[in-house]
C-alpha cells in the first residue's frame, strides 16, 4: 500500500463557484425580477369577520350574565337589628350624636303610637274611680 499525504497530494477542484461580486448585486438583481404592483391580499375571514365579532360578543355576554347573578345574590342586606348591634357595640356613637343626625320625617315615624289596648285601661282608668284609688296607694 502507498503511503498517503495529504498535504502532497493534489486536490480535486470544487464543482461550483460563484462569480466575482455575485452578492454584492444579488439584492438589486432580485428587485428587478420582482413585479411593479403587488396583487391586493384579501383576508380570508374578511367577509365573516362582523359575523365572528357578533359571536363572540353574545358569547362573552352569556358567560357574564351567571357570574353577575351569583355576585349579586351573594350580597348580603343589612337587617335592622345587626345594624343596631353593630352601632351600639362597636362605635363609639352617644344617643345625642344619633339625635343630632335624626331630620323630622325620622322622628315622626319613631313617635310611639297608643295601641288599643293602652286606650282601653285609660277610658277604664278615667270612668272608675275606684279602680284609680286603688292603684294610687
Amino acid at each position: 500500500m502507498k503511503a498517503f499525504k495529504l498535504e502532497n497530494e493534489p486536490r480535486i477542484e470544487q464543482g461550483f463557484k460563484t462569480p466575482d461580486h455575485y452578492f454584492d448585486n444579488f439584492s438589486a438583481k432580485v428587485l428587478q425580477q420582482l413585479p411593479d404592483n403587488e396583487p391586493k391580499v384579501i383576508s380570508i375571514f374578511q367577509k365573516r369577520k362582523t359575523l365572528i365579532m357578533m359571536i363572540a360578543a353574545v358569547l362573552i355576554l352569556s358567560l357574564m350574565i351567571p357570574i353577575y347573578i351569583s355576585i349579586s345574590a351573594n350580597s348580603k342586606e343589612l337587617d335592622e337589628a345587626a345594624l343596631e348591634n353593630y352601632l351600639s357595640y362597636q362605635t363609639n356613637l352617644n344617643q345625642y350624636d344619633l339625635i343630632s343626625e335624626l331630620k323630622t320625617e325620622d322622628i315622626s315615624k319613631m313617635q310611639p303610637v297608643s295601641s288599643p289596648e293602652d286606650q282601653a285601661i285609660e277610658d277604664i282608668l278615667a270612668t272608675n274611680s275606684d279602680i284609680e284609688h286603688l292603684i294610687t296607694e
